[in-house]
């Protein structure tokens, strides 16, 4: 590696800011290294290779890390630790926005060591950097010794009021019905993720092109870098299976190959039968070739296994486009039975189990409190989010052992894809002010398990009654394209995803796309195939769509009796700081003793919730009295707070607020000790008869007894008893 290059810059204005890549000046010891600048936020991208070739592995080994430095934004890190910890889930999903357009553009032979590494070093608040890291891996493997099938760039797209909008800030976002990053090389698009509000088919490919135009002047940009920098590629080794090999194999797998292809339609089977044809052409191999000298040190095992799925690969694929048939039987356009079930699990909120042949999952939603809310505190301003979807695979989904050490990035990429689909038909919060969760495990996995995510997730949260705008469902498409002839496959396996040139997800209402996910695996894709791919898509949709609402066809009218239950309220706002008292005391006292949760918004609205009725009723009416303004003639239940005899008690009629119930108030009768008749912590009865100029209160107690019956003889008061004296 050579670490004196010259410093090499250069820009263009890229929709009214300077876009920038620098070489030479940073990270001199890496393969490569860019700096990317627009605006005043900068990424600094590296690509490195080791030296030493692998021999032992069939795999690209390829690494991708997305840091962001808090000190990129002005920021320290919150929490206990002063410094950055673990990658979070926005930095795992700007690594495989990375990954998924890079990966295929590096040769499958190629097998050095290689990582590249994004950080963020400045952060501008209205400038998301990970497109620019994006731009900058690229531009990091044009300008190295690493071979790179390249350029690619990455741009985000969004719509305001109708007009397309590259890279827009986070505030135009919220405006905007789409939010979609999309790479792509100068001939084809490689790569789709984003979310949408129920925008149209066509809406998605204008945005496609529009997009392409942009991202062809960042490719641009990286050639002249690579021309200036102008560092050769380095040499590697093609992996090349000698012609005798590969046709002993071939002549040893034909027959059950093709009996394993035109009738196997199970996973488990396929697994078997691929295992059995493996080892049955690596016993032949051995015997043919083990004692030839040029065989000495080969790898039969990893040489047997990759000509036997590059064979199985391409009569798969000969089947599909002669004869139109799938690996399970189907055709081009079927759907896997669906099975679809809610309510299965008693104590959640919500449950759904959806099955769309052997890929299962099953989906919970929970309902919370805004406590509940997840923070997210990084190089933006902190914002809180009030939905989540969290996606599992667990290895038994898959037939397989594995070890539980935490989540992995597919699934956070996975539920990260399911949450976008579902999150703009949940209800505004002003009417539905539930924290949402909503967990998917994957119990069986062969095709799409994300998109399986999100009819579940759909129907959970009906069932949990959640007022939905719409249901969502999605489904998983793909494509064999040889030549000119080219096959559309709806509902795609997991076998079809390996084999196939193109997964493409998507997912909506009935009435449009809500998100989308597209990797697509070879060059020169026009609009016209990805146009017909989103029709077939569509209606595949709206058929899933139809076999959900038999299930469940409208969120539930009332959510679970295990569900916190929210009371509104409204106060005056000038009441606001009583309410929540000094430090927060008194909102909390309440709070506590109701075994409630309370919210005060800064409107005067206040959320109480519980799962019990009588804790939110007796917390409203705490609240409401505590801001509730004294009347005169208006009757309080007070508790007695101090006795002084001879003058009359002090009673605290509303919360923090006391009045004098006079001697002469408390009956009709004549009292001589106060302390025979009330009692400090008494609860009493009291009239507000009247309120002095100085803001004091006077009660009485007599005016809500019954006024003692006249002596018509006499004139005296006197009060004779009320039960009947007898015959």
């Amino acid at each position: 590696m050579e670490n004196n290059r010259e410093i090499v810059k250069v820009s263009i204005d890229f929709d009214g800011k300077e876009y920038s890549l620098e070489a030479g000046k940073y990270a001199k010891f890496a393969n490569g290294a860019v700096m990317v600048k627009y605006d005043d936020t900068m990424v600094l991208v590296t690509a490195v290779a080791s030296e030493a070739e692998r021999t032992d592995i069939d795999f690209l080994p390829l690494q991708v890390e997305y840091r962001e430095k808090s000190s990129s934004a002005g920021k320290i890190p919150g929490g206990f630790i002063k410094r950055e910890g673990k990658p979070t889930d926005r930095e795992i999903l700007a690594a495989r926005l990375i990954d998924r357009p890079i990966r295929p553009l590096i040769p499958k032979s190629w097998r050095y060591e290689t990582q590249i590494i994004a950080t963020v070093f400045s952060s501008q608040p209205d400038v998301d950097p990970d497109t620019l890291a994006m731009v900058g891996a690229s531009s990091a493997l044009m300008i190295s010794d690493i071979p790179f099938d390249g350029p690619i760039s990455e741009v985000r797209v969004g719509r305001i009021n109708g007009n397309f909008k590259v890279n827009p800030t986070i505030d135009e976002l919220k405006y905007s019905d789409m939010d979609l990053t999309i790479a792509a090389s100068d001939s084809s698009i490689v790569m789709v993720e984003g979310e949408a509000k129920e925008i149209s088919e066509e809406d998605f490919l204008q945005a496609l092109q529009f997009a392409h135009e942009k991202i062809k002047l960042l490719n641009a940009l990286q050639r002249e870098l690579a021309e200036k920098v102008g560092i050769p590629k380095r040499e590697y080794k093609e992996i090349i299976y000698p012609e005798e090999l590969i046709k002993i194999i071939e002549e040893t797998i034909k027959d059950d190959l093709q009996n394993y292809i035109q009738t196997v339609t199970t996973k488990k089977e396929r697994k078997e039968w691929r295992n059995q044809f493996i080892q049955k052409a690596l016993d032949i191999a051995k015997e043919k070739f083990s004692e030839n000298e040029e065989y000495t040190d080969f790898n039969f095992e990893m040489a047997v296994t990759n000509i036997v799925n590059e064979i199985e690969k391409k009569e798969m694929r000969r089947m599909i486009l002669n004869e139109k048939k799938r690996l399970d039987g189907r055709g081009l356009k079927d759907i896997r039975p669906i099975y679809c079930e809610v309510g299965l699990l008693p104590r959640t909120h919500g449950s759904a189990l959806f099955v769309r042949g052997e890929t299962q999952a099953l989906c919970t939603t929970t309902l919370g409190t805004k406590e509940d809310e997840q923070i997210f505190d990084g190089i933006f301003p902190v914002y809180t989010s009030r939905f989540m979807l969290h996606y599992n695979f667990p290895p038994f989904c898959t037939g397989e052992v594995g070890r539980l050490t935490g989540v992995s990035r597919r699934e956070i990429g996975h539920g990260n894809l399911a949450e976008r689909a579902l999150k703009n038909m949940l209800p505004d919060q002003d009417i539905f002010p539930y924290t949402i969760r909503v967990v998917s495990d994957i119990l069986e996995s062969n095709g799409s398990s994300s998109m399986a995510t999100v009819c579940a997730g759909s129907l959970s949260l009906f069932d949990a009654g959640v007022p939905m705008k719409k249901a969502v469902a999605g489904i998983a498409m793909g494509l064999i394209k040889e030549g000119d002839q080219i096959a559309i496959l709806t509902d795609i396996l997991g076998d079809e995803d390996h084999l196939g040139d193109m997964d493409f997800k998507v997912a909506g209402t009935k009435d449009g796309i809500t998100a989308c996910q597209m990797d697509i695996k070879i060059e020169g894709l026009s609009i016209d195939i990805m146009r017909t791919a989103l029709q077939q898509a569509k209606e595949a949709r709206l058929f899933i769509l139809d076999i959900m609402n038999k299930t469940i066809s409208q969120p539930r009218e009332d959510i679970s009796p295990y569900a916190p239950r929210y009371t509104s309220i409204k106060i005056p706002t000038d009441m606001i700081g009583l309410v929540i008292g000094p430090g927060g005391e008194t909102i909390r006292s309440i709070a506590k003793e109701t075994n409630t949760s309370i919210y005060i918004e800064e409107d005067g609205t206040v959320q109480i919730a519980s799962s019990n009725k009588e804790d939110a009723y007796k917390a409203s009416q705490m609240i409401e009295a505590l801001v509730r303004k004294p009347e005169v003639g208006d009757v309080y239940q007070g508790e007695i707070k101090e006795i002084r005899e001879g003058l009359g008690a002090i009673v605290e009629f509303l919360p923090k607020k006391t009045g004098l119930l006079h001697i002469s108030h408390i009956d009709y009768k004549k009292i001589n000790k106060i302390s025979d008749v009330l009692n400090v912590g008494d609860k009493i009865d009291v009239m507000l008869i009247e309120i002095t100029s100085d803001g004091k209160y006077k009660l009485s107690r007599k005016a809500l007894l019954p006024k003692p019956q006249q002596n018509i003889q006499t004139g005296s008061s006197r009060t004779y008893p009320t039960q009947n004296r007898g015959r």
